[in-house]
């Protein structure tokens, strides 16, 4: 039996650079850059369709940012985090047959650059406080929410995440552990929801081994990189993820 793969060129010409910057985010070197993934595939193909590829590819790159990260998490953090996140999955499940995915998107995009607009007009100082919970919770929900629709979760939780000025690695670790259960929360509902079919898992597939060289690039930048530049790069991956995202959603 041969795997119906997808053999149209100008697809890989963006998918290959999708998944090596998905990689790079998920050793989190750039890590507002990864929201930027499903977007620049879905020059290539549909939206949901990018989102399944993309399932198999984080489910490696999930594990193996885990691994490399593993003695650096904030447990009480991810304790509070992934419940909420898991609740935004339940409700991408339930909604997403009447939502536009170009909405949603559009929608995370502009809160994104709403989100960079504050943090510009009014920088944190080093006694301000943390976020308060109820903040964290909504926006987690919202994560859950639109990593499920477009694995555009990083902004919604990075908002809520960045103020606590965790160190990078400690950043990393948590945000690898978060979304390494909501990914994993949502392959019974791509199931459910007809998306993992035999085209999009073999395309998976044959991107597969691309996952471990992005993850592989990041993590030895991350460990190396200062945490001003590191959060620097985090603030410029969220400029052009809410740009894109706001752009694809209501512009173009």
């Amino acid at each position: 039996m041969q795997f119906p793969l997808i053999t149209d060129p100008s697809f890989y010409a963006v998918a290959i650079p999708a998944v090596l910057l998905m990689g790079i985010s998920k050793s989190g070197f750039g890590a507002g850059f990864g929201s930027l993934a499903v977007p620049l595939m879905a020059l290539a193909c549909p939206v949901p369709q990018a989102a399944a590829i993309f399932m198999p590819i984080l489910f490696v790159m999930d594990v193996l940012g885990l691994a490399a990260f593993r003695h650096h998490f904030d447990w009480k953090l991810v304790r509070f985090l992934v419940p909420m996140g898991l609740v935004g999955t339940v409700v991408g499940t339930l909604s997403f047959h009447y939502l536009d995915a170009r909405t949603v998107a559009g929608i995370v995009g502009v809160f994104t650059l709403l989100f960079l607009a504050q943090r510009l007009a009014f920088p944190p100082r080093p006694d301000s406080p943390h976020p308060p919970r109820w903040a964290g919770a909504l926006l987690t929900v919202t994560s859950g929410f639109t990593s499920f629709v477009a694995h555009a979760g990083g902004p919604p939780v990075n908002a809520y995440v960045i103020p606590m000025r965790l160190p990078p690695l400690v950043f990393t670790a948590t945000m690898a552990a978060f979304f390494f259960m909501v990914n994993l929360s949502k392959w019974v509902p791509y199931a459910w929801l007809g998306l993992l079919d035999m085209r999009n898992l073999a395309t998976s597939l044959a991107l597969m081994p691309l996952a471990p060289v992005g993850v592989w690039i990041g993590v030895r930048l991350a460990h190396r990189i200062q945490p001003t530049l590191f959060y620097r790069l985090i603030y410029l991956g969220m400029l052009l993820t809410g740009v894109k995202l706001a752009w694809d959603g209501f512009i173009a």
